[in-house]
């Protein structure tokens, strides 16, 4: 690793359900939000990252403003997305939008770009999947253009040419810390080095030391390309209890049903209890008690040499105040495990 790793939690704002199992609203899931981002901060997690999904299974659709409350409301955890979809937003808007957010949190803004796993945004927005990989393509391109900070000119194919352009607001520091999402492809991998962006492995399957060729290929596309080390971060799913044995049972029964509708949709079988144990066992579900995932962190940290860790800590319905206490064992037990284990 080129340094101390950092630690963040993720969320995509799942649609909870209280004690008695009623669904909550969209507005208190949104509140909920906000007060795990608010605990996090407490504790010490070094970044917080909130997905944009436009369906109603998910009530983010807006990270930025949801973002900016938690700005208000913390002092020292970066903020960021887990991820943007950049494909069917404008990258003038969305670059306006967290250098706005970087103000309100006094620099502690980060974004993570990408293409997304869900499609909804597309129809949404009046644009047409045909388009997926052409869309993200000169949308980066735009992005990394405005992320400099200075006047510009670029041409593409998905809108109106721009010649002698400027952004604002302008950030304090000049720009703020960008990274590609990157769900397991090695042009996506060497287009994060060419653009000089953080890489962000989205691990939701199998091994993690399976990702060990995209990092390796990463720091040698950055060497090739004359640039400095960046810094390389997983993003996994997990959920933590005070047991191996609760935390596997909490996690389950909301576990299995997100993953069959998402299934459904992409055509994949329905997830069984023995591929889930699999997963938590020797996959990229990080469950169980703090020193069980805590090791495993330990472990995917080193293989991958890693800057970043990014526990995905919302999984389906799951109760807020699960999501709490799987926030305070994070913070409070499992952090400082992983740091003592790097160090043996």
């Amino acid at each position: 690793m080129a340094g101390q790793l950092h630690f963040g939690l993720d969320t995509f704002g799942d649609v909870t359900v209280d004690a008695d199992g009623n669904t909550l609203s969209h507005a208190q899931v949104i509140r909920n939000v906000v007060a795990e981002a608010e605990l996090a901060d407490r504790l010490g997690v070094d970044a917080f990252g909130i997905g944009e999904h436009h369906r109603e299974d998910f009530a983010v659709s807006a990270p930025e403003v949801v973002l900016a409350a938690i700005a208000s409301r913390t002092e020292r955890i970066l903020l960021g997305t887990a991820v943007t979809v950049l494909s069917s937003d404008d990258p003038i808007r969305v670059y306006e939008r967290f250098a706005t957010l970087d103000a309100l949190s006094h620099g502690r803004a980060e974004i993570t770009l990408g293409r997304g796993s869900f499609t909804e945004s597309f129809p949404l927005f009046g644009y047409d999947l045909a388009d997926y990989e052409r869309l993200f393509t000169e949308k980066l391109d735009l992005f990394a253009a405005v992320r400099q900070e200075q006047s510009f000119s670029w041409e593409g194919t998905v809108r109106a040419p721009l010649e002698n352009a400027d952004v604002y607001p302008k950030t304090e520091s000049g720009s703020f810390p960008t990274w590609i999402g990157v769900g397991g492809t090695p042009e996506s991998v060497i287009r994060a080095a060419r653009y000089r962006f953080g890489l962000m492995l989205a691990i939701i399957g199998g091994d993690p030391e399976r990702f060990v060729p995209y990092a390796e290929l990463y720091r040698r596309g950055l060497d090739e390309l004359g640039s400095p080390p960046l810094p390389i971060g997983v993003h996994s799913p997990g959920f933590i209890a005070d047991t191996d044995d609760a935390a596997r049972e909490l996690l389950f029964p909301y576990f299995k049903p997100q993953r069959d509708r998402i299934g459904r949709e992409r055509g994949w079988p329905p997830v069984t209890r023995e591929q889930f144990e699999s997963e938590v066992s020797h996959g990229a579900v990080f469950a169980g008690s703090p020193e069980t995932v805590a090791a495993k962190i330990a472990r995917t940290a080193r293989a991958l040499g890693l800057d970043r860790f990014d526990l995905k800590y919302s999984n389906g319905a799951m109760p807020h105040e699960h999501l709490m206490h799987t926030i305070e064992l994070y913070g409070t037990e499992v952090i400082p495990r992983v740091r003592e284990l790097l160090t043996d």
